[in-house]
């Protein structure tokens, strides 16, 4: 650098920045994604257990549906309609 980009203020040597050199720019992109990498990696550290509490809620709620619907084909259309209308029967007196 050139002495007119020094400039002296408070007994400091002050540099301006007058121009980025041509790889500047991929090298802070390069940096930002080993950042995003880094705090992406880190996340799936601690979330480990959230991620083993979803997918053990989202599996029991999955064969509790499965379940149910094979329960409904296994009943059959015109028992169906009287196990609902028995279930709303005493919902509706319940409240």
């Amino acid at each position: 650098m050139s002495s007119d980009n020094v400039e002296i203020k408070d007994g400091m040597k002050i540099r301006k920045l007058t121009e980025l050199k041509t790889g500047a720019e991929k090298e802070y992109e390069d940096a930002m994604l080993k950042r995003v990498e880094y705090f992406k990696k880190q996340n799936v550290k601690k979330s480990g257990f959230n991620n083993l509490l979803e997918n053990t809620l989202f599996t029991t709620f999955s064969s509790i549906l499965d379940l149910k619907l094979n329960i409904d084909k296994a009943i059959g259309e015109e028992n169906l309609k009287k196990v609902h209308k028995a279930l709303d029967e005493i919902l509706l007196f319940g409240l």
